[in-house]
């Protein structure tokens, strides 16, 4: 099939807050403008170009942890060995 090279402009309105902070941040991180971004984020959404196949796992995940004393006394619950249960 071959390639379609024909080019559109669009008017996108009503961009959340947060994906327009997201967008420009990423712009910002990789050096790349918020057209490139944009257009990437667009075709990674319809299953197209570079970004579309990386999301195979939690990369999006990445650096969102926040610390939660309630969760972490909750593993270390779970990591005690009942030691009658060993025997």
């Amino acid at each position: 099939m071959p390639k379609d090279t024909t080019k559109s402009q669009y008017t996108i309105r009503g961009i959340p807050a947060s994906v327009d902070r997201a967008l420009r941040a990423r712009a910002r991180r990789e050096g790349r403008s918020l057209n490139e971004v944009a257009l990437e984020a667009l075709r990674a959404s319809v299953g197209e170009g570079a970004d579309a196949a990386l999301k195979h796992d939690l990369d999006d995940l990445i650096g969102t942890w926040a610390e939660d004393p309630a969760f972490d006394a909750a593993i270390q619950e779970q990591d005690q060995v009942d030691e009658a249960l060993c025997s």
